[in-house]
């Protein structure tokens, strides 16, 4: 059996619960729970497939090219700024 359980401890559980909740009630309770599992199962299937068909393929994207010749700026900024430090 399932989860270790044998048939005295499966047949002791449903007794139990036939008392707590009634002979109307239990129905009741199968129906909601398999609904609620069928609704959880396509949801999880539905975001699955929505996933994978709003997947955009890459695309190749240009970067812009570097400066040929360092910006002569900062390195002036840079060496007037380590002059004024030492």
């Amino acid at each position: 059996m399932p989860f270790g359980i044998s048939i005295w401890e499966l047949m002791i559980l449903l007794i139990v619960l036939l008392l707590i909740f009634g002979a109307k009630r239990l129905p009741e309770m199968g129906r909601s729970l398999g609904k609620g599992m069928r609704e959880f199962k396509d949801s999880v299937t539905g975001v699955e497939e929505a996933v994978s068909t709003t997947t955009p393929t890459p695309t190749h994207v240009e970067l812009p090219s570097a400066p040929s010749e360092p910006d002569s700026t900062k390195e002036s900024e840079a060496e007037t700024e380590r002059q004024t430090v030492s």
